[in-house]
């Protein structure tokens, strides 16, 4: 019975069991009470399923939804067996969340890439272990999930912890602990006493109606909500200003050095052909062993930019990937555990994935793809380990326009501000 605690499970009317599970509708007003939303697919004899959540299996008028009430049935024996030690500034903020889960209140985290954001809710997550509340930590990108799962599994090594995303083949297990895509909370109901959300300003979830209602929805009413990201939305950020949320800041990253800056090159069309620099740029890295990323704008240009490079240098590994690419995550593993030197990749690297000590190229960075945001998120893959706490990030760009420097004008701002903390420690 412990898979419907704080579960909405989609049944055919006629499979319903009744004894002690509730039924709900799977509509109201025609409203997914799944999704939120009112999207249909006309079926026969006046039927219909809805449309936005079809990802997540078919939810019908034909179907019902079974649950039971979280019940929080779990052990208050936790041991945070992360070893490591906060900073003092770390420390400032993880106190401030311990106090916003005292009210059941919401706290954003804005805190520059390569903080230590996960670390900071350690002593938050262990807490709430403690008082056998349940935990999730959500991230709109399956990268960051993936990247994460490992990390939070060995900082609460005797905590029984369920990894959520769309293609994973492990079934659900009931725990008080859950590590999820946004999408996942659709299935939920009233079943977290704290939830945090990494990477908040990210596609898919940023001003998407469904996700937001999934997440809301899969809170208990008395809750604590942590927003985690070094980009927040004008929402969020206009939320924060006016004080309708507390707000921690930290713009010193883990190891106290400064983000690194976005260094801009003039090119022609490098689709055509790819400039002299650039080469020279490439051959330096395979010279030096260095290992990098490229961003390009579209996923073709990552097939073709990754062909152009090994017709110069064949003797150079890497690879292209991209989130519609099936080997995704075996490439990724083989960039971390440094078996090939680069990657050629869309944004769907920008955030939430670690390689120490690379450095960033970025083809057409003045493109639509690439937003002030992703421009910071991509700057912050450099730079992320104490052995090399910085490296280049070099923009090869047709023409410079007002988001790249709004990308540099928001590093160089919080730069100032890890600066000015800095002289005060």
């Amino acid at each position: 019975m412990d898979r419907y605690y704080g579960r909405q499970i989609v049944v055919p009317k006629i499979d319903a069991i009744t004894a002690g599970l509730k039924i709900r509708p799977c509509f109201i007003n025609d409203v997914c009470q799944r999704c939120g939303q009112i999207n249909h697919y006309i079926l026969p004899n006046q039927q219909f399923y809805c449309k936005a959540c079809f990802i997540l299996g078919r939810v019908s008028s034909l179907d019902v939804m079974l649950s039971l009430p979280e019940p929080n049935h779990f052990s208050n024996q936790v041991e945070l067996t992360w070893k490591g030690q906060l900073t003092k500034q770390q420390n400032r903020v993880s106190n401030a969340l311990l106090k916003t889960f005292s009210k059941n209140g919401e706290h954003l985290v804005w805190a520059v890439t390569g903080a230590g954001k996960t670390e900071m809710m350690f002593p938050l997550i262990y807490m709430a272990l403690k008082q056998s509340k349940r935990v999730a930590i959500v991230s709109p990108r399956v990268d960051v999930i993936v990247e994460l799962a490992p990390r939070i599994q060995e900082a609460f090594m005797n905590t029984d912890l369920a990894v959520l995303y769309g293609d994973q083949n492990e079934a659900y297990q009931y725990t008080p602990l859950v590590l999820a895509t946004t999408h996942q909370m659709l299935n939920f109901r009233a079943a977290f006493d704290l939830m945090i959300i990494d990477e908040v300003d990210s596609f898919p979830y940023a001003g998407n109606q469904m996700l937001e209602y999934g997440v809301e929805k899969a809170r208990k009413q008395l809750s604590t909500l942590i927003y985690l990201t070094a980009t927040p939305t004008k929402k969020l950020r206009k939320k924060s200003n006016a004080g309708l949320i507390a707000t921690s800041y930290l713009p010193l990253r883990f190891h106290q050095n400064l983000l690194p800056e976005i260094v801009t090159k003039t090119i022609n069309d490098w689709r055509k052909k790819l400039p002299t620099k650039c080469l020279k740029q490439l051959q330096t890295f395979y010279k030096n062993q260095q290992r990098f990323l490229i961003f390009v704008p579209k996923v073709a240009d990552t097939k073709t930019l990754c062909k152009v490079i090994k017709s110069h240098i064949p003797e150079m590994k890497g690879d292209f990937v991209s989130a519609s690419d099936d080997l995704r995550q075996e490439k990724v593993e083989s960039m971390r555990q440094e078996n090939i030197q680069y990657l050629v990749t869309t944004t769907i690297l920008e955030r939430g994935v670690t390689f120490p000590g690379i450095d960033v190229i970025i083809f057409g960075a003045e493109e639509d793809t690439f937003t002030e945001n992703a421009l910071v998120q991509i700057a912050g893959r450099v730079g992320r380990s104490k052995e090399r706490p910085t490296g280049l990030v070099q923009a090869y760009v047709q023409h410079i326009n007002f988001k790249i420097l709004a990308a540099q004008r928001q590093i160089k701002s919080m730069n100032k501000k890890g600066r000015m903390l800095k002289n005060q420690l």
